[in-house]
């Protein structure tokens, strides 16, 4: 019989886990799980393997929970720059429907390097691009992301309100209802893992009140209640989204949510940033998420999330990179950074600190995904881990190494571990010719652009 190999990774130089725990002497993996965590001086119970971390910060792994992988094609385009998010989109946007399928699997494959490499172990992409002869959008994401070993969740997206109803997307970016929820029921049956562990899920996400109707808001809250997934979309990112809500549909945005069904804890929002203070009650009080975007936020200058009051509210807070044309980057572990800055803005040095931006980044992602196995070093929990040396000059003369990691501007994990395998050694994913990829991916970002010149 195959005995499994326990792996101690031993004595890190730091370890982030909960207040009051001791795992100064490391972690135990057996399996995809964590199995002990062993206090200062000691020693796991048996192992088999030794990894000495006495070089390394030990992170739970990062979770993006918002992001546009196709994006990572078009950024610093210069003819969306210096612009806020509706004319930034409506540049883009014709762009975009050039879209081809291998365009989409190498700029897939691409984000997901560039997250993992920046200790990222599970990440949700939200792609609601589908036109002439990208139907099978969704299928090439999830094949092109197969052989990084990454947790991935796909997002089967939708627009189906296009600028000749009075929506913002081109009509060739738009698709009718029945093909949009024909095919989201497709996806589901056919790739979504259930319970601990699951590698590949799939969620709901029509893509926002400007570019969907209210009709396939509610269609697609109905099946995703029906076959038990989750559901997504931007949300209350710009002032510009609040008036088109109140002048189409005469409602605010979160009254525009509760009016389509998607007032319920298995929703988790975009950007989150223009609520009053009864918004925010009536999200905490539903369970809904919502997944800030600092770096997004910043570039397109939509404003500052509320995140103390919505946590206070009892609204899950996650991170995400968003996508890499309003980013420009898909790093993750400096998107904890700008998260930990961009809320300082907002509250003050003393009210937020770098443990309140981790735990935004792992435990608080993971519940805007549904996954209570992720997020945390703890026993039982699933073995995702990011290992960073403080190895560099930006370091040089750091003391609290957790601190030292956001506030000196770490940028590169040295080792990521999903579900109890190495994905990252040494700063590089195996298996993957990275300059290989990002000849093609170069060369496919500029015939992109050359289909609309």
């Amino acid at each position: 019989m195959h005995k499994t190999k326990r792996l101690w990774i031993k004595n890190p130089l730091a370890i982030l886990v909960a207040e009051g725990v001791d795992a100064g002497g490391g972690v135990l993996i057996c399996d995809a799980q964590i199995v002990e965590l062993v206090g200062s001086g000691a020693q796991p119970s048996s192992w088999d393997e030794v990894y000495d971390a006495s070089e390394s910060v030990v992170l739970p792994g990062l979770i993006n929970s918002h992001h546009h992988y196709y994006q990572t094609l078009t950024r610093a385009y210069p003819g969306a720059l210096n612009q806020e998010l509706f004319s930034w989109l409506q540049n883009l946007y014709p762009l975009w429907v050039g879209l081809e399928p291998e365009m989409l699997a190498l700029a897939t494959k691409l984000a997901l390097a560039e997250l993992l490499l920046s200790g990222c172990t599970l990440s949700a992409d939200h792609h609601y691009l589908f036109p002439a002869g990208m139907e099978q959008s969704i299928d090439v994401q999830i094949e092109a992301s197969a052989e990084l070993g990454m947790r991935t969740l796909f997002t089967r997206g939708s627009m189906s309100l296009g600028q000749d109803d009075g929506g913002l997307p081109p009509q060739a970016a738009v698709q009718q209802q029945q093909q949009i929820l024909e095919d989201s029921e497709r996806l589901i049956n056919r790739y979504h893992q259930r319970g601990d562990g699951a590698m590949l899920q799939i969620a709901l996400a029509p893509c926002s009140p400007f570019s969907v109707t209210p009709e396939i808001m509610r269609a697609s809250a109905e099946l995703a209640n029906r076959l038990d997934v989750r559901l997504h979309t931007h949300l209350a990112e710009t002032i510009d989204e609040e008036q088109f809500c109140l002048q189409r549909f005469g409602l605010r945005t979160v009254d525009y949510l509760e009016s389509v069904g998607w007032l319920q804890s298995r929703t988790w929002l975009a950007h989150g940033i223009h609520f009053n203070d009864a918004e925010i009650t009536q999200l905490g009080s539903a369970g809904v998420g919502v997944c800030h975007c600092p770096t997004s936020n910043m570039m397109l200058a939509s404003g500052i999330a509320r995140n103390l009051e919505l946590e206070s509210a009892g609204v899950p807070v996650g991170l995400g990179v968003d996508g890499s044309a309003s980013n420009d980057g898909s790093n993750m572990i400096q998107e904890v950074r700008q998260a930990l800055y961009l809320q300082r803005l907002r509250y003050g040095a003393a009210k937020v600190s770098h443990l309140d931006a981790y735990r935004w980044a792992t435990q608080g992602s993971a519940k805007l995904l549904g996954r209570p196995d992720l997020g945390e070093i703890a026993v039982g929990k699933q073995a995702d881990l990011a290992l960073f040396k403080l190895d560099e000059m930006r370091f040089s003369g750091s003391h609290d190494p957790l601190a030292a990691l956001l506030l000196c501007g770490a940028q590169r994990a040295d080792r990521v571990m999903v579900a109890g395998q190495w994905r990252v050694t040494e700063g590089q994913v195996l298996g993957l010719d990275t300059k290989a990829l990002m000849d093609a991916h170069n060369s496919l970002a500029k015939k992109l652009v050359a289909k609309l010149h």
